[in-house]
């Protein structure tokens, strides 16, 4: 799955897409997929508290960068076997690229995760605890407050062919969206890109979401599907990757294929700040009533998010995170690489119980920025959907990264 801000929907980066279907003349439109789930309510925990140490300013760039802290002795944190399994599972399924891929956090280097990676391979579930005390060591980046959300995989109704009541184009990849290497024009514009398309002797920004609901794509067979609500059908983008329970009761399968390159824009936060949704109301279930009953102006509100997410049919293992890898239901979280390395584990213990746990970091998103900020992965299904709507948890963060690793980069 690719986690394009794929935040929990919850307060500040919650969004939403295209009004609401019409009423058609000679068909009924099907109830969506997955019904309004009412939130989870947690179960309220107290988290470890983190060492004293500054926070990351705003133009911290690295974890390398933001300060680093010893953390505690991982025999000590209550990792439960469940959590230490699951974790293990996506820990192995990354190592073929963390043992090979630069790291953009600046802690760790590829050969630093080989032992880890061949003990992997041949550890049991029922010592998946232990691996982790064995092989890993805790550091705290920067003050270590933690901040997480959650997103999960969503289902909604929809078909392969137009027909009556799916009406609402799920798009391909267009092939005039082009990225652009800013680094190879410019060193000082290294590890910078953008998208748009081209204009006739210009290169231009890439069509906005209005622009491509009123029609800037459609006839060109890029519709590689048709879902039947545009509010579901954004939420999944927000999600990065879903299934579309066709009518036939199949399930086709779709993820990330890019972006249109417009700025993010998170809805959640603006309808709070407009007083259109009341504070404890800015949960995805209930930013989804606001915009089913409220259908004009809601449009207006989600139009506000000019970015746009295009899909392609997912066939094999799945969903998939950023690293290409399936993620892991309660065990995979998105992270900015630059504060966390790809692939590697870390510890959550947070104010609310069903967050606390370990983790392992395989997606990315685009509103996940920062030292010390995650959003949980929590699978599929209504039980994931209640609970990833409404996480918002704080507490404290400790990544583990290999044993040794402390000690190169000076840590006491």
């Amino acid at each position: 799955m690719r986690a394009w801000g794929v935040a929990a929907l919850a307060v500040a980066v919650s969004a939403c897409s295209s009004g609401v279907v019409p009423s058609r003349p000679g068909g009924i439109r099907p109830a969506p997929a997955n019904p309004s789930v009412p939130v989870r309510q947690p179960t309220a925990a107290t988290p470890l508290a983190p060492k004293p140490a500054p926070a990351a300013t705003a133009t911290t760039a690295t974890a390398a960068a933001a300060g680093l802290v010893a953390g505690p002795d991982i025999a000590s944190l209550p990792i439960t076997s469940a959590g230490a399994t699951r974790a293990l599972e996506a820990f192995r399924t990354s190592c073929p690229s963390l043992i090979k891929r630069t790291d953009a956090s600046g802690l760790t280097r590829a050969e630093d995760w080989r032992a880890a990676c061949d003990a992997a391979r041949t550890t049991q579930a029922g010592g998946a605890t232990a691996f982790f005390a064995r092989y890993f060591e805790a550091v705290q980046v920067a003050d270590g407050k933690a901040f997480a959300t959650g997103y999960y995989e969503p289902e909604i109704a929809g078909s392969r062919t137009r027909r009556s009541g799916y009406e609402v184009p799920i798009y391909g990849r267009p092939a005039d969206l082009i990225d652009v290497d800013l680094g190879t024009f410019s060193d000082n514009l290294k590890g910078r890109s953008i998208r748009g398309r081209v204009d006739g002797t210009k290169f231009v920004p890439f069509y906005d979401r209005t622009a491509i609901e009123q029609g800037s794509l459609a006839g060109r067979g890029l519709e590689i599907a048709w879902a039947a609500d545009p509010v579901e059908l954004f939420f999944l983008q927000i999600q990065g990757s879903g299934r579309l329970r066709l009518p036939d009761g199949g399930i086709m399968r779709i993820g990330y294929a890019s972006q249109n390159g417009r700025d993010y824009t998170g809805i959640g936060k603006l309808m709070l700040d407009r007083g259109v949704l009341p504070k404890g109301q800015a949960s995805m279930q209930g930013i989804m009533a606001y915009l089913r009953e409220n259908p004009e102006q809601g449009r207006a509100i989600m139009r506000e998010n000019k970015s746009y997410v295009f899909f392609r049919e997912l066939t094999g293992a799945g969903p998939l995170g950023a690293m290409g890898y399936p993620v892991t239901g309660r065990g995979s979280v998105a992270a900015d690489p630059k504060f966390v390395p790809m692939g590697a584990p870390v510890f959550l213990s947070m104010d609310r119980q069903d967050a606390t746990g370990i983790w392992v970091n395989q997606d990315t998103g685009g509103a996940i920025k920062g030292s010390n900020r995650f959003d949980t992965f929590w699978g599929a299904g209504d039980d994931a959907r209640a609970i990833a709507g409404g996480m918002s948890a704080r507490g404290t963060a400790w990544l583990l990264l290999p044993k040794g690793t402390l000690a190169r980069l000076g840590v006491d």
